[in-house]
């Protein structure tokens, strides 16, 4: 692997905080030593959040001290010009800013943030770009002709080859959903035995080759309340879920459960398992948070590394210098992490081993991988 990652981060809806975490978290010399960067987004929106920001951090520390290369803006047609100072940005303004004010949605700032995605992931495909960092979007304000996804999620699903696990990860806990972003009454019709193996498998996969865990231990939650109750509270776990973990363990799959989410975190137990498998949005995501403030969105299973901040647009604070970079510097550091740690599991597998023969004073190699041993 040759030369700093190029990581690239999409700036979001320019009316929520992206803007204010991207600056927030770049702002910090140490950055650079990591990485060359590639922000996609609207100069304007961008030079707006920064005059906003002077004198003062996203999170009103004072910017006394900091690199000014690296909150210098530098143009660049595309993320291979991109060069170790600054921050380089592919520029998604066609002409002059449509006017907007921060914490104020509209079609425009959504149409932004949608044109920055398109953009990044085409240069991820390409490979411009090593890994994608998303900054918040509005699902709401983001639906348009050219973009009918109900988040980045789905988005990637259909760029890249994988079937996404949406997993949000922290210092102690990562938590992994079967269904992510759909209406709480369709959830139970949504689960099924396959869909519930085929996520262990992936997540059994990420956490070996991205987060170079052995052996990972994997609780699975159940459904319904106390786990089903002996199915007087439904039949979903002794049904489904149960027999989905016995199949998974059939494979080598170290998968445990299935466990009622209120006992299982207020226990304490959790802590024993290198990840969650949660059912639901909610189920996952609400202990989460309250308990990994600043942690991370993994889109685990895909053949690209993406990762974003666990928090939302922000709408409400946009503007005030009162976004923390935090969940955002979290996930340009994983992102670099991943890439690394995925990068050495595949070296690392690969068959070393060549059998030499000599043959008619000619030299051949065999790989023993696809020899017949």
């Amino acid at each position: 692997m040759a030369g700093k990652i190029k990581v690239g981060i999409t700036q979001g809806d320019s009316a929520g905080v992206g803007w204010e975490v991207i600056l927030g978290a770049l702002g910090d010399p140490r950055m650079n030593d990591l990485a060359t960067f590639v922000v996609y987004g609207s100069r304007g929106a961008a030079e707006v959040y920064k005059k906003l920001s002077e004198g003062a951090g996203g999170n009103g520390e004072s910017t006394e001290g900091r690199n000014a290369d690296r909150m210098s803006l530098q143009t660049v047609q595309s993320a291979r010009q991109a060069t170790g100072k600054g921050i380089n940005l592919v520029n998604t303004d066609s002409g002059a800013l449509e006017p907007f004010e921060p914490g104020v949605p509209t079609t425009a700032t959504g149409a932004t943030a949608v044109k920055a995605l398109q953009l990044a992931a085409a240069d991820l495909k390409s490979g411009a770009i090593d890994v994608l960092v998303t900054a918040p979007i509005s699902k709401e304000n983001s639906q348009g002709a050219d973009f009918k996804h109900a988040g980045h999620t789905e988005f990637l699903a259909a760029e890249f080859e994988g079937t996404p696990v949406m997993t949000m990860c922290g210092d102690g806990l990562k938590v992994a959903l079967v269904t992510a972003h759909m209406a709480l009454a369709d959830v139970p019709g949504a689960i099924s035995k396959e869909k519930i193996v085929d996520k262990l498998r992936t997540l059994q996969r990420t956490l070996t080759q991205d987060f170079a865990v052995v052996a990972p231990k994997i609780a699975v939650l159940a459904l319904n309340p106390h786990a089903g109750e002996g199915g007087l509270m439904g039949t979903d776990e002794a049904e489904v879920i149960k027999p989905a973990i016995d199949e998974a363990r059939g494979e080598g799959i170290l998968a445990f459960g299935p466990f009622a989410a209120d006992g299982l975190f207020l226990s304490g137990e959790f802590a024993k398992y290198d990840a969650l498998l949660a059912m639901y949005h909610d189920q996952g995501l609400a202990p989460f948070k309250a308990l990994e403030p600043d942690g991370v969105n993994f889109t685990a299973g895909l053949n690209v590394v993406r990762t974003s901040p666990d928090h939302g647009t922000a709408f409400d604070i946009a503007g005030k210098g009162m976004a923390r970079p935090d969940s955002m510097r979290n996930a340009i550091y994983m992102a670099i992490d991943i890439y690394r740690s995925r990068t050495a599991y595949a070296e690392a597998s690969r068959n070393p081993l060549k059998h030499y023969e000599r043959e008619k004073g000619d030299e051949r190699t065999i790989d023993l991988s696809k020899s017949e041993l």
